[in-house]
């Protein structure tokens, strides 16, 4: 290699070494770029997940303004602490509180007069939910709350499987025959067949969703909305820590 051509070849050795300089910088940059990147997805989900606690505590909290007019009542309508259950008759889990909560409950709360115990239509499994609730309120219309409690377990104590269709007016009027209730059975099937009761089911369906109701069953002790497991020992607790307020 001649003289000029080393030093040539000496003259781009350091321009070589100062061009990879500024590459490093940009790698350096691209990664505290990321990190900042994944930090703020961290935080937008730390905060995420705060608002969502809060929602469901204010939820949780919250006092719903319940129209009582016209649902079925079990117990003194004047007692201090007024459930609703928002139930299905098509629905098993409802089945499961009207055989084993339910009871209880009358037996605590509803017989020593501190809680009311009503009953809301929420009929969206299926047609059958629709059947069933438009017997039942035909038979509150014609014989009373009473008549109805009487009914609403006789419904549930018969209830089919959820995929079978069973609740036909044929069905609902033996049950009804079968519980001996005081009714005049055929006017009870042409309230069904004629849908005669359907604004009454409509109105109860109506509370849903201002009330955040998204089951069944889901119920609601003064106003508030009952986020707890079914079985009877929290329900309970609910309602004691509601009896102890009043």
């Amino acid at each position: 290699m001649g003289t000029q051509a080393k030093a040539k070849a000496k003259q781009q050795r350091p321009r070589q070494g100062t061009y990879k300089q500024p590459v490093k910088k940009q790698s350096n940059k691209s990664l505290i770029v990321l990190t900042l990147a994944i930090v703020a997805v961290i935080v937008v989900i730390i905060l995420g997940i705060n608002h969502q606690s809060k929602q469901q505590a204010d939820l949780a909290n919250k006092v719903y303004n319940i129209d009582y007019t016209g649902l079925p009542v079990k117990g003194n309508a004047e007692a201090p602490v007024k459930i609703v259950e928002f139930g299905d008759y098509k629905c098993p889990i409802c089945q499961y509180f009207a055989q084993n909560v339910e009871p209880q409950l009358e037996k605590d709360f509803i017989d020593t007069g501190k809680a009311a115990l009503y009953f809301a239509n929420y009929t969206f499994i299926g047609p059958d939910s629709t059947t069933a609730a438009l017997a039942a309120e035909a038979v509150q219309q014609q014989a009373g709350d009473e008549a109805f409690w009487t009914y609403y377990k006789t419904i549930y104590d018969n209830q089919k499987d959820e995929k079978t269709k069973w609740a036909t007016s044929d069905y609902l009027v033996q049950l009804a025959k079968d519980a001996k209730l005081t009714l005049d059975f055929d006017k009870l099937k042409k309230d069904i067949d004629d849908k005669t009761y359907q604004s009454e089911v409509n109105k109860d369906n109506a509370k849903v969703g201002p009330l955040n109701v998204t089951g069944t069953p889901t119920l609601f002790i003064n106003g508030v909305q009952y986020a707890g497991n079914l079985d009877y020992a929290s329900i309970k607790a609910a309602i004691d820590e509601a009896v102890n307020k009043e």
